[in-house]
């Protein structure tokens, strides 16, 4: 099955290792990362979509931060 899962997350050293984490178990960029304004808390916000392939079949109980 293919996992889908959109990574956010101010705009901080902390998105980039949420990114890194992400790719170091697998998992694969999707698309290109988006960037924002997040007006109600003045911060800059990210995202990124990443996928993986793995075993199995979907469910909506698949922890998709476990695979």
């Amino acid at each position: 099955m293919k996992l889908y899962r959109l990574l956010t997350e101010d705009d901080t050293s902390a998105f980039c290792h949420k990114v890194t984490a992400a790719l170091n178990k697998g998992w694969e960029l999707q698309g290109s990362p988006s960037y924002a304004f997040d007006a109600a808390r003045g911060v800059m916000r990210c995202a990124q979509a990443v996928v993986k392939e793995v075993p199995g079949t979907y469910t909506p109980e698949t922890k998709l931060g476990e695979q």
